[in-house]
């Protein structure tokens, strides 16, 4: 049975980092797209970071030159880097697994917990 849990967040000072870690069971994530969503409170889920099997990433604008997104195939995990952390980054984030159908990202996965990044000001 497929199950994705993200962890790693935390309450952080602005500009400060964090990375967060998905672990993935009951699927093998080599051949397969992931992303990283997120939502911050009352606001709606947000693609965040994705990367393809091959290892190619793409970042939402705001997020550009401060997170990245790797993956290691051989833990079937992903993870997202963050640094220099704006209270606009608070949210909860969730991992993904997914396709590509032409540049847009497709996540097909089950929904993790999350975990909370709060970042203060």
């Amino acid at each position: 049975q497929e199950a994705l849990v993200e962890s790693g967040g935390g309450l952080v000072q602005a500009g400060e980092s964090l990375r967060l870690s998905c672990g993935v069971s009951g699927r093998e994530i080599t051949f397969l797209a992931a992303g990283w969503f997120r939502q911050p409170p009352g606001k709606t889920r947000e693609l965040v970071a994705t990367i393809s099997r091959s290892g190619r990433t793409n970042y939402a604008d705001s997020v550009i030159g401060r997170f990245i997104i790797s993956r290691d195939n051989a833990k079937n995990s992903i993870y997202l880097q963050m640094k220099g952390l704006k209270p606009e980054d608070t949210a909860v984030y969730y991992c993904t697994l997914g396709t590509f159908s032409g540049a847009t990202y497709y996540a097909n996965s089950k929904w993790g917990p999350g975990t909370q990044v709060t970042v203060s000001s």
